[in-house]
């Protein structure tokens, strides 16, 4: 699935998943999820707001990761779009979207995530 980068001013505050992703991707009122962020992993939890519209994972160790891994991948902090592939139950691997087999993406793939 893709996703993007959620930036407020300068700094990258977690990832923006999107509602039609949580319908597909995440089975219903889970608490937590697993990223394994290169060869670290870490467990986020996700707010009631992420299964009512906000469906945005916000955790300080992914923001850490994100700033160091993936923001020099932009010049202004614009949302960068990832992908997020399952990795098994509630367990995700985050990596760049070219990654995922997608070099270029069009507006409307980002604006969906």
């Amino acid at each position: 699935m893709l996703v993007r980068t959620q930036c407020r001013g300068r700094e990258v505050t977690g990832l923006q998943v999107g509602a039609k992703n949580v319908r597909r991707y995440f089975p219903k009122h889970i608490d937590a999820i697993e990223l394994q962020l290169d060869h670290l992993n870490i467990q986020c939890d996700l707010t009631p707001e992420f299964w009512q519209g906000q469906a945005e994972i916000n955790d300080p160790r992914l923001c850490e990761w994100l700033d160091f891994k993936v923001s020099h991948m932009m010049p202004v902090r614009t949302p960068i779009p990832l992908a997020m592939v399952p990795s098994g139950k509630n367990s995700f691997r985050l990596r760049p979207a070219s990654e995922h087999g997608r070099s270029k993406l069009r507006p409307s793939e980002i604006s969906a995530a």
